[in-house]
């Protein structure tokens, strides 16, 4: 899943839509009716998933998507948002929704800024990936003047994403993003 954040698909903007709950189909009709046609999607490891573009220039749609509206009782919706504003180089998010409630939600520029119902919900491994709390951040440049923290920082992403996969239980996607923009 890694593979998916900044730059997934060439030419485009995506967002990655997990749901279990949902069959594939089901998830896909959901995005259309939210004007998110999805360039790819399926079913893996118990999970409906779907790649879809951030935004719908055709209604001239750039904002947020409203997922709590394909997220019906009995349902989970894991959301990464993998360039939330490309031009000014935010960082991934992610979203969990269950039941069209927001549980939690946060950006991986600031893994200590969770909000949603329970912004603990995946502490654990956060902790667990020394993503959070003691000895998260880097000191390193502390004693060596040459280091750069910024040149680890997509290892940092890595370990995000798999805290994720690892919390959900989030299968790896049956393809690349080189066979969803085909």
């Amino acid at each position: 899943m890694t593979q998916w954040t900044h730059a997934s698909i060439p030419g485009y903007e995506v967002n990655l839509v997990f749901s279990r709950g949902l069959s594939a189909t089901a998830l896909a009709t959901g995005l259309r009716e939210l004007h998110r046609e999805p360039l790819a999607h399926g079913e893996a490891g118990g999970w409906a998933w779907a790649v879809h573009e951030m935004f719908d220039e055709e209604s001239d749609d750039y904002g947020d998507v409203d997922y709590g509206r394909v997220c019906p009782e009995g349902t989970e919706l894991v959301v990464l948002v993998t360039e939330p504003c490309s031009a000014k180089a935010h960082a991934p998010q992610v979203l969990y929704l269950r039941d069209g409630r927001t549980i939690l939600f946060f950006s991986f520029e600031d893994l200590e800024q969770r909000v949603g119902e329970n912004p603990d919900y995946m502490s654990a491994e956060l902790l667990a990936a020394n993503l959070i709390g003691p000895g998260a951040e880097c000191d390193t440049w502390e004693t060596d003047e040459g280091h750069d923290c910024f040149d680890h920082h997509d290892g940092d992403e890595d370990r995000v994403v798999r805290a994720i996969q690892d919390c959900f239980g989030l299968p790896p996607l049956p393809l690349g993003p080189q066979e969803a923009a085909a």
